[in-house]
C-alpha cells in the first residue's frame, strides 16, 4: 500500500513539472509569435500597405532594388542606378493603397 503512495505522488510531481514546462513555453512562444504580428501591422499601418505575405515579399524586393541602385550610384553607374531606383519605386508604389 504504501509503495502505491509513493508512485502516485512521484507521477503527480512530475506531472505538475511538465505541466510547468508545458505552460511556461506556451507563454513564451506565445508572446514572440504576438510580437512579430504587432510588428509587421505597425509596419504595414505606416506604410499604407496590407498584411500578407505576397505584400511583404513585394516590400522586400522593392528594399533590395532600392539598396542595388544606390549602390549602383556609387559605383558611378549612371544608367544602372536610375533603371535599379526607378523599379524599386515601382514596385514600392504598388504596396501604397
Amino acid at each position: 500500500m504504501r509503495t502505491e503512495g509513493f508512485f502516485e505522488w512521484l507521477g503527480r510531481m512530475i506531472g505538475t513539472v511538465i505541466r510547468f514546462f508545458v505552460d511556461l513555453l506556451s507563454g513564451v512562444l506565445g508572446g514572440i509569435g504576438q510580437a512579430i504580428d504587432d510588428f509587421f501591422n505597425g509596419l504595414a499601418r505606416a506604410i499604407g500597405m496590407d498584411v500578407s505575405f505576397f505584400s511583404l515579399f513585394l516590400l522586400v524586393i522593392g528594399l533590395l532594388l532600392l539598396y542595388s541602385g544606390i549602390r549602383a550610384f556609387i559605383r558611378k553607374s549612371i544608367i544602372g542606378g536610375l533603371v535599379l531606383t526607378f523599379l524599386g519605386l515601382v514596385v514600392m508604389s504598388w504596396l501604397i493603397v
